[in-house]
């Protein structure tokens, strides 16, 4: 559910961080901020598929609209693409946009909206985001306040969240610049945040994948005669979404390790 997806993904991105300052490639703190945000955000993306879920009405009609629109693509790809051994379905809930293609895929394009839309793609991929993440981690208290004001507050904090990005304490470039891959133009030093956003949308599919149906996320490879093959556990080893396991040990987990990773990550243990 929500908030469970939320948590992971802002605990993921905290664990990157982690695994930066363990390997003595410590993230500048504003980087391991606005990641987590938009990891976390990025972490309910997938379930634009599913007309009841939180990011299908987190924009209001706008989302709603989108949400159809992206439905019925996922619904005509897994029609024109499924194995023999495939299911016919009619609708597009955990398809397309749950696997490994439409992960990296987002994370193009996010990244081109921050490269090459200069302040306003910014502010858009975090207002996004942001709002999301507040409806994610938030969840109960979203639910029971208005939508602008949930509107205001990503405003607010994406305006916050730009100036970081773009300030000195981000270290412009960090990770480019480590790698030695050739520097795009327009505003190179944004690029990383399709990381957080490729990661956010993988974390979904991984707790997906947990759950009694599983997550096809490595389409279009077959599996047998499947392309769309339900990734997961054994049958034993899974769970109902929004179950007593979620709840009570999935969340709290999440909880428990992210902040421990992300006072590792900010040197602080």
């Amino acid at each position: 559910m929500g908030p469970a997806h939320s948590l992971s993904g802002a605990a993921a991105w905290l664990g990157v961080g982690a695994l930066g300052a363990a390997g003595g490639a410590p993230m500048p703190w504003p980087v391991l901020l606005i990641g987590t945000i938009v990891c976390a955000g990025a972490a309910l993306a997938p379930d634009l598929d599913h007309r009841a879920a939180t990011i299908s009405r987190a924009f209001g009609p706008l989302s709603k609209g989108l949400c159809v629109v992206i439905e019925r693509l996922a619904a005509a790809v897994y029609r024109a693409t499924r194995g023999p051994g495939d299911p016919r379905r009619s609708g597009g809930h955990r398809t397309l946009t749950h696997t490994l293609v439409w992960a990296v895929l987002a994370g193009l394009v996010t990244t081109a909206v921050v490269v090459f839309g200069g302040r306003w793609g910014l502010l858009a991929v975090l207002f996004t985001h942001t709002v999301l993440a507040i409806e994610g981690l938030l969840w109960r208290a979203a639910r029971a306040s208005s939508d602008v004001l949930v509107w205001l507050l990503g405003a607010t904090g994406a305006w916050l969240l730009s100036d970081l990005a773009t300030g000195p304490a981000a270290e412009a470039a960090w990770l480019l610049d480590a790698s030695g891959v050739p520097l795009p133009a327009g505003e190179p030093e944004l690029a990383w945040l399709g990381l957080p956003v490729v990661l956010g949308a993988l974390v979904h599919c991984l707790g997906d994948a947990i759950t009694v149906s599983g997550c096809p996320v490595l389409w279009p490879l077959p599996f047998g005669r499947k392309r769309w093959y339900p990734l997961g556990p054994p049958r034993a080893l899974r769970f109902k979404a929004g179950s007593a396991v979620e709840n009570t040990l999935l969340i709290p987990l999440f909880l428990v390790t992210g902040g421990g990773c992300g006072l590792f990550a900010l040197g602080l243990v």
